[in-house]
């Protein structure tokens, strides 16, 4: 059975270090020898050790006082990185030149690569021309397809000891984190409506209405 952890009080459980024995497929019980498997890479995986500790030491001690970028900075240092790359979206460009001033300031070295680095056509890779996105007067602003894999080489180039994502859209993310021979953290996830706050939606009554009607439109259409 799957794990499903979300239907879970897991506050009142896993997180007092007991598991939950009045569900099927708790995995500490279920999966008791894949908890194992990780407890063991803990104690042996040198790299696992390392990012771990450091990760718990700077929640311990940002714990709600820290924005997400204090946190990143605070784990650079720990791990001493040296360079760090910014793969963002020509749409935060003004978020990734911010970034990479304050970083600098910390004693980072910065470099960055735009989505649009290459300016390789929708049509050359593949993409129907129908997904071409025009302004409200005609003007064609998506002719040229984001290129998260360039941004994944070229920072491979450079070679940076930690890459960051600023804005890159769903799916392409991926391809970047794929690709990156540095360790990836995201920065900032894309969200353009919602101010690029992707959990903003699940607190309000919008988010419910919103997905509920989405829901009824998909239906009808596979109908």
């Amino acid at each position: 059975m799957d794990p499903t952890c979300h239907e879970c009080n897991s506050i009142s459980f896993c997180i007092l270090g007991k598991p939950n024995k009045s569900i099927g497929n708790c995995p500490m019980i279920k999966n008791s020898e894949i908890e194992n498997e990780a407890l063991n890479l803990y104690k042996t995986d040198e790299i696992i050790k390392t990012t771990t500790k450091m990760a718990s030491i700077v929640e311990a001690s940002g714990y709600l006082l820290w924005p997400r970028l204090k946190d990143t900075i605070e784990f650079a240092k720990g791990m001493d990185f040296k360079k760090i790359g910014l793969a963002f979206c020509v749409g935060l460009r003004r978020e990734a030149r911010k970034t990479a001033e304050i970083l600098n300031k910390y004693g980072f070295e910065v470099c960055s690569v735009c989505c649009k680095t290459g300016a390789i056509k929708k049509t050359e890779v593949d993409i129907p021309k129908e997904y071409t996105i025009f302004s409200k007067t005609g003007y064609p602003l998506g002719f040229v397809s984001c290129n998260p894999v360039a941004q994944a080489l070229l920072l491979n180039n450079s070679q940076t000891d930690l890459n960051l994502i600023i804005g890159l859209c769903v799916g392409h993310d991926i391809t970047f984190t794929q690709l990156s021979m540095a360790p990836v953290s995201t920065l900032i996830a894309k969200d353009r409506s919602n101010p690029h706050s992707p959990a903003a939606v699940l607190y309000t009554p919008y988010g419910d209405s919103y997905f509920a009607k989405d829901l009824k439109i998909s239906q009808k259409e596979k109908k």
